[in-house]
Order: structure tokens, then C-alpha cells, then sequence
């Protein structure tokens, strides 16, 4: 009989796209905030800076502390301090309180990321682990490409901090609902600093994890510099533009549930290696085409799509693999591991990309990138069809009586 997915599995959707949005959204206010706090826009966007590097740095950090906490309560406990961060920034009375604020936001996103990405692969039932983490994946997709117009239309409407309240009204509501639904799942079993710092010596943890940064760097620089792409290769306007980002969305959407589903029918390592190497080659396409000199919205509409399915497609099968190499005890640590070197190549792509176009055109984005992405794909492993151990699984503990709980 077919299982239906649980609720708690969209409590935490909703929960990553809280956070995640937290990142993005406050980018589509920045001249609001800017005049608001009498700072330059330059300042104001080391807001969106500081909370990313926050993110990236401290998200292994407070998973190797908190690795050995149940994890529901290493959530409960981390998002309610998200959401007084929040509710501080919407009434921060200056620069300084509102970058502060961020801070505590971002450190608090990146525990609760990592705890919720363990938590969904520990609590999946056998065989749908790459579909449960599908579906956690796409509360962080579409938190990407709903941040910056829902932040745009708030702050125009109802002033900058409003976009602040809203993300600590639905990372409220998230709150209530982990408490409620998520099922337990404890916390490793204590053990040396040694022991807890093994995914930093083990190779082949940290070669998925280059992974994940190449792909990151190549994938999310075309997407920094899609307008400016739209703009030359098919003279797009603003409306066109739009279009695009839609495309992204839907597709990206798309791509992030058929990858756990994949995932689960191939295993980890071969549908990483799928995901790669599609994600390589609709990124060699688009380089194509901006070199043909042909100018179709319709043709670019296309490429977009086929480019999107795969970029957003990458977290459940890197997620099941780093689980299978690192294993349960050490889970946690591994993927937030695997989370830091997601927004370093976030970093690296915009800086690279504005570098490229600094020095040639934007045509060569998609060329740079496709590079980048065939480097991901050479240092993908070999295919095991194999997905994580469950009694490996079993052994960290999950309440069997609500892993399948609605």
C-alpha cells in the first residue's frame, strides 16, 4: 500500500523556507533600509553578506556542538531563537542592533537547517529517504525565488520591517508545528572531540563536499548573473526577465522532487552523478547558445527549464551520499559540513561571474561555469546503488511509532 508523507515532513518545509527566505528576502528592501538607518546601500547589503558567511561558517560549528542533542529540541530550541531574532530586527532602532540581529538569525538558520536535513533522512521509511529530503529541499528552492519580490512588494507596501514580522509570524507557526509533529530522533551518543571531528578527516566525506562547492560555483553563477544573460543573448526585457525566474522557479521546484524520487530508486551515488553531469551539460547548451547568435526567448525558455530541473536537483542525492559515507553518529556534523561548502561556492560564484564579466562579456559566464560544473562531476564517485544503511538508520534511534506519523 502506498504510504502518504507525513505532516511532519511539511512542518519542516515550512521551515526551511522560513529561514531560508530570511536570507534572501531583506535583498529586495535594501534602498528602503538604506535610507531608513541613514547607511549606504553598500552597508546595507553587508546584511545579506554577513548572513550568509554567518551561515557557512557556523553551521558545522554548532553541529558539532549540538550533534549530540535530540533534535527536536536542537530545532524547537534554534528556531525560537530565529524568531525572536527576527521580531529584534523588524524593531531595531539602528544599523548596528539590525546587523546584530542578523547574525543571531543566521547562526540560528544554519543549526536548524542541519538538524531538520538529519532529522528527514533518519525519520524516512525505507526507500523513500531521497523523496523525504525532495521535499525538505524544496521549502529551501522555493525560498529562493520568492525572498526577493515577496521582500520587494512588503517593503513598498508596508515598510521594510514588515518583511522581518512576516518571517517571524511563519517561523512561529513552523515552531508550534515542530513541537507537535516532528518525530524524536536523538542525539548521537557522546563521544570523544576526536571522534566528533571525524567527517573533517574523512576524504571521502570532504570529497562530496567539493562537490557540492564546485557544483555551487558553477550553478548558482549563472543564476546570479541570469539577468544580465536574458539581457544580451536574447535582448530580454524586464517582462522577459520575469518570465525566466518563473521558469526557474517551477522548474527548479520540479527538479528538487524528482531528484529525491531518484534518488531512491538509484541510490545516492548514481543519481549524484546524474544530477551532475545533466546539470554540466544544460550548462554547455546555454554556453552554446550564447555564441550561436541566436536570439529566441523561446529556444532560451527551453534551455532554462532543462538547466533548472538539474541545478536545483542536487541536494537529496549529495545529502544521501555524505550520510552513507559519514554515517548517523557523525550526521549531522557531515551535512552541515556539506551546507558551508553550499554558500562558500555561493560566494565564490557571484564574485567569479562579476570578475568574468569585469574582464570580458557575459557570454563567457555559462562557459566558466560549465567548467566548474564538469570538475564537480569528474570528483563525483563511482556508482553504488546503494542508500543509507537502515539498521545504520536504526541505530540512531528514530521513534518508529511516529516516523510514519501524519
Amino acid at each position: 500500500m502506498k504510504r502518504s508523507l507525513p505532516s511532519w515532513l511539511f512542518v519542516l518545509f515550512l521551515t526551511l523556507l522560513a529561514t531560508a527566505t530570511d536570507e534572501f528576502i531583506i535583498a529586495g528592501v535594501l534602498k528602503t533600509v538604506a535610507v531608513d538607518l541613514n547607511v549606504s546601500v553598500s552597508a546595507a547589503g553587508q546584511l545579506v553578506t554577513v548572513f550568509a558567511l554567518v551561515y557557512a561558517l557556523g553551521a558545522p560549528t554548532l553541529a558539532l556542538i549540538f550533534e549530540r542533542f535530540p533534535k527536536r529540541t536542537v530545532m524547537v530550541a534554534g528556531l525560537l531563537v530565529f524568531v525572536l531574532a527576527n521580531v529584534a530586527a523588524a524593531a531595531a532602532p539602528g544599523y548596528w542592533f539590525l546587523m546584530a540581529a542578523r547574525v543571531a538569525a543566521a547562526a540560528a538558520a544554519a543549526i536548524v537547517t542541519s538538524a531538520a536535513f538529519t532529522t528527514t533522512a533518519v525519520g524516512a521509511p525505507e526507500g523513500m529517504q531521497g523523496r523525504y529530503l525532495g521535499v525538505v529541499t524544496a521549502g529551501m528552492t522555493a525560498a529562493l525565488f520568492t525572498g526577493v519580490p515577496l521582500g520587494s512588494w512588503l517593503g513598498g507596501a508596508f515598510g521594510w520591517r514588515a518583511t522581518f514580522w512576516l518571517i517571524a509570524a511563519v517561523g512561529a507557526i513552523a515552531l508550534v508545528g515542530l513541537a507537535v509533529t516532528v518525530p524524536k530522533v536523538p542525539g548521537s551518543t557522546p563521544a570523544a572531540l576526536r571522534e566528533r571531528l571525524a567527517p573533517l578527516r574523512d576524504m571521502s566525506v570532504l570529497r562530496l563536499v567539493m562537490v557540492t562547492f564546485l557544483a555551487a560555483s558553477g550553478g548558482l553563477m549563472f543564476y546570479t548573473y541570469l539577468a544580465e544573460f536574458t539581457a544580451e543573448v536574447a535582448s530580454g526585457s524586464y517582462q522577459l526577465l520575469s518570465i525566466m525566474l518563473f521558469i526557474v522557479g517551477i522548474a527548479g521546484l520540479a527538479g528538487a522532487l524528482l531528484a529525491g524520487r531518484i534518488t531512491d530508486t538509484l541510490g545516492p551515488q548514481r543519481s549524484l552523478r546524474v544530477v551532475i553531469g545533466g546539470h554540466a551539460v544544460a550548462l554547455a547548451f546555454l554556453a552554446v547558445l550564447a555564441f550561436s547568435g541566436v536570439e529566441s526567448p523561446i529556444v532560451m525558455g527551453l534551455l532554462i527549464a532543462f538547466w533548472s530541473v538539474f541545478a536545483w536537483g542536487l541536494n537529496p542525492p549529495i545529502q544521501g551520499s555524505i550520510l552513507s559515507a559519514a554515517g548517523p553518529q557523525v550526521g549531522m556534523t557531515a551535512l552541515a559540513l556539506n551546507i558551508s561548502g553550499l554558500y562558500l561556492g555561493t560566494g565564490v560564484a557571484g564574485a567569479t561571474g562579476g570578475a568574468i564579466i569585469g574582464v570580458s562579456d557575459i557570454i563567457y559566464v555559462p562557459v566558466a561555469a560549465t567548467v566548474l560544473m564538469t570538475l564537480s562531476f569528474l570528483l563525483t564517485p563511482r556508482a553504488h546503488a546503494v542508500a543509507l544503511p537502515r539498521a545504520s538508520v536504526r541505530a540512531g534511534g528514530v521513534d518508529e511509532s511516529q516516523q510514519a506519523g501524519t
